[in-house]
This record gives C-alpha cells, structure tokens and sequence, in this order.
C-alpha cells in the first residue's frame, strides 16, 4: 500500500540524504582537531581540512559540532597497538571511544603483520584484538598498510561522520561534552580476557600455558600491576 510522504521517518529521511550524490568526503573545510598530546600528527595536506590542536576526551582526531565529541580515531603503530593490548590501556581506551556516538582505531599497518612478531606470541595478539572486538564491536580496529592510508582513512571517517550528524539529528543527545573526559560517560571497563592477561603475563617473563586456564596467581599478578 503507498505510504504519504509524511508517513518517512527520521531515519528514512536520512538514508535518502545519504543515497544522494554528494559525498562525505565532499565536505568543503572540514574542521578536525587534533588531541594536544599527539606527537607527530596527520597533517592532512592534500584535503580541505581545518585542523585545530586542543585536549581530546578520547582518540586523537575528533568532530566537534556545538563543543559536543561527534567522532573520534584513535591512532595505532603497530608496535603502540600490541603496548597498549598487553598492559591493559587498550581496553580502556576502547570503552571511552564506546561511549561516543561514532568511533574507530585506525592502525598503520597490515593485519598480518601481527603474525610477524617475534617478542609477543602473534597468537595471543590475535585473540586479545578479536576478543575485544566481540567487546566493543562498535568499535572496529581498522588495519591500513600503511601511515599515508591510515591519515587519509581518519579523514574520510571524520568526512562521514560529519555528514552523518548533519542529517542523523536524533542521535545528538548521546554525543558527550569535548572537554570533560570526567563526564563521558564511558562505560567501565570489565575483567581483560584470558588472551590479554596470557599476552601481559608472556610480556613480564611470567611461565605461563600457551592454551588452557591461567592460574589464579598469575591473574592475581595482573591485578596488582594494573591497581
């Protein structure tokens, strides 16, 4: 039965903007700031891109609309990737980035590369990345091979995000104040998984199984080391 045009709903409105032929990454002057901690940041020379460098709540290149955290990236090396998976950080900052309405970790580097490492088992990297995927499947943990795709994959994120907010209006009251990472609203982190603890656990020099349970000493070592 033919429905009245009055009868589309906000999001129906917004998947016909989006089926339109603009694109995100079309987005004239696009404003990215930067978190201020960001050593050697993405310059995003060849787009049409603002950038602004001040305090981030969470990721490292964020779209603020009206002072409010749109979206965020978080930026990986590899080597900072498999760091912050096995003392921990990384859960953490995963669940900040939860918190927001549209958020990502871009690596700069190939997933197999993981199964190149020689200090860490790649298998407990591997689990460790999947396990927090299940986690926080809202946040994806993109792999790019290399820098150069990695700043231009966080522009066209950030490029869509943009577009996104502009026509998704009734996603606004979840988007969390900029400057106040006490306020976020980030769910807590839980328990780390077995895979994070055995990576951790391998890391210290610690005699750990390479399948199988680990034993309560061992999770009782990751507790106190991360108190």
């Amino acid at each position: 039965m033919p429905r009245s045009t009055s009868c589309w709903t906000v999001t129906e409105r917004a998947a016909r903007n989006w089926c339109s032929p603009r694109r995100a990454s079309g987005i004239a002057d696009l404003d990215i700031v930067v978190d201020g901690r960001e050593r050697y940041p993405y310059r995003f020379s060849t787009q049409q891109v603002n950038v602004e460098k001040r305090s981030l709540p969470c990721g490292d290149y964020g779209l603020i609309l009206d002072e409010r955290l749109v979206a965020a990236v978080e930026r990986k090396s590899l080597g900072d990737l498999v760091t912050s998976l096995t003392n921990g950080t990384l859960r953490y900052a995963l669940g900040e980035l939860a918190a927001l309405p549209r958020a990502a970790v871009v690596v700069e580097d190939r997933y197999s590369e993981i199964f190149k490492l020689d200090r860490m088992r790649p298998a407990d990297v591997a689990d460790g990345l999947a396990e927090l995927q299940v986690r926080w499947s809202e946040v994806p943990i993109v792999f790019c091979e290399n820098r150069q795709l990695a700043e231009e994959w966080t522009y066209r994120y950030l490029a869509a995000a943009r577009q996104w907010a502009d026509t998704e209006r009734d996603a606004l009251p979840r988007i969390v104040p900029a400057a106040d990472s006490e306020t976020s609203g980030a769910p807590a982190a839980p328990e780390p998984s077995t895979a994070e603890v055995r990576a951790w656990a391998m890391n210290q020099g610690l005699p750990v199984s390479d399948r199988g349970r680990l034993r309560p000493e061992v999770w009782q070592a990751w507790r106190d080391a991360h108190q």
